[in-house]
């Protein structure tokens, strides 16, 4: 007897069962069909043959569906499959990991709600809507390697080299910021997760290295709180106040004089100034040597706001205003950041082609990376009220200020200050 003819005996017995069975109440309308008959023939209508068409006739298309090519996504899928894969019923046959692995990643490509995708996907809403978390939840699992906050002392320093080596900014170990992702207010949240925006949010909060890889991500701190508050707030910030980030100890800098110069994360307006947290002078009525150190610190700092840019770019569903819990949110953010370091590890030479600001040192003319002609864009976080920073913060800042006014000035910093007026 085939599988599908005991499918169908075991609806019938189970239908006479339930009339057998007590009257319910009129006022509770019964279920007349499990499912609708064309999720039924899935394995027809679903997106899993245009995938495959694609795979053949039009690779960048596929390309574009997935934000991977197929050999990517062959490698990813056989890491989630063994956490995804469910197994057969005699009732129906299960939604395979190929399926729900490409039906993830659409959904956050296009950020499209969970009613659109079923059309595509010829899988219910509610189907993709517990499915979709926990493919989410399993990429976050086997890539969890990819986002490695440094540990020791040496792996800071491998950092702090490439940021010299690519950004002229010696001695740095990460661009911090943050960005808003919209969400819908969550139901009995009052005013808790309303922003500086008038929208309901959470914050991300990250950490990039010089080659835009996040080094480390922190998702779901509400978005009333304020900006300064998600930072001081966070498990990052808790290591760094209590030193167990195993940062190095200061270190010269080759051909300055100052001996003791500290290995220093740089942030924005957002975030306060620190002995390892430098951010810019205040704009106004800067000197020359002010305007060459916000530029310096706003060159390096830019790697975070193109990562930030390129992953949301990516994955739209993060410029989408989401209509899941708190919770779930933070995980489809968690899993999108994930990918970004995939992907950028997998296709190093693709993945970032185009998208990344661009100096043109000879004019001083920066090319912004295409991310930013998207009209929607993540929200930033609110600079700062200006507050009193610890004197040896202020120290550390006037101690790169002349470095990068003097041994370490590069020769097209005239050039962006007066371009830019920085």
């Amino acid at each position: 007897m085939s599988v599908n003819l005991k499918r169908a005996l075991l609806c019938v017995i189970i239908d006479e069962l339930c009339n057998d069975d007590i009257q319910e109440p009129t006022q509770i309308k019964r279920r007349k069909v499990w499912s609708k008959s064309w999720y039924l023939n899935r394995p027809e209508l679903s997106h899993s043959n245009l995938l495959k068409e694609l795979e053949i006739s039009a690779p960048s298309d596929l390309k574009n569906f997935l934000r991977m090519d197929s050999e990517t996504y062959n490698e990813l899928l056989r890491k989630v499959s063994p956490f995804i894969k469910k197994q057969d019923t005699i009732m129906r046959d299960a939604i395979s990991p190929n399926e729900r692995l490409s039906a993830t990643l659409r959904f956050l490509a296009s950020g499209q709600t969970f009613e659109d995708l079923k059309f595509l996907t010829a899988i219910s809403p509610q189907s993709l809507g517990v499915l979709i978390m926990e493919t989410c939840s399993a990429i976050i699992k086997v890539l969890k390697p990819y986002i490695k906050l440094p540990a020791t002392e040496d792996e800071w320093k491998a950092v702090a080299t490439e940021f010299g080596d690519r950004w002229n900014f010696p001695n740095c170990i990460g661009a911090l910021d943050g960005k808003h992702v919209q969400i819908k207010k969550p139901n009995c949240s009052g005013s808790y997760y309303f922003n500086y925006k008038k929208t309901f949010s959470i914050v991300l909060l990250a950490l990039v290295s010089a080659n835009y890889e996040f080094l480390m991500v922190e998702a779901g701190a509400n978005g009333r709180v304020s900006d300064a508050g998600v930072f001081q707030n966070s498990k990052f910030f808790e290591k760094l106040n209590d030193g167990l980030l195993n940062i190095p100890h200061s270190q010269a800098i080759p051909e300055f004089s100052e001996v003791d110069m500290p290995f220093v994360f740089v942030g924005d307006d957002a975030f306060p100034l620190l002995r390892n947290l430098m951010k810019p002078y205040s704009r106004n009525n800067l000197s020359i040597e002010e305007r060459v150190y916000n530029y310096r610190v706003s060159r390096a700092r830019r790697i975070v706001e193109n990562a930030f840019g390129i992953v949301a770019t990516r994955f739209r569903i993060l410029i989408n205003r989401m209509n899941l819990n708190p919770k779930k949110a933070s995980i489809i953010v968690l899993a999108c950041c994930y990918l970004h370091n995939f992907l950028r590890t997998t296709n190093p030479s693709v993945y970032l082609r185009g998208s990344v600001d661009i100096e043109h040192i000879n004019n001083g003319d920066i090319q912004l990376g295409a991310w930013r002609q998207d009209s929607q864009q993540l929200s930033e976080l609110q600079p700062t009220a200006s507050r009193n920073a610890a004197s040896i913060a202020k120290e550390t800042r006037m101690k790169y200020t002349r470095y990068f006014n003097g041994v370490g000035a590069v020769p097209w910093q005239s050039l962006f200050i007066n371009e830019n007026n920085n």
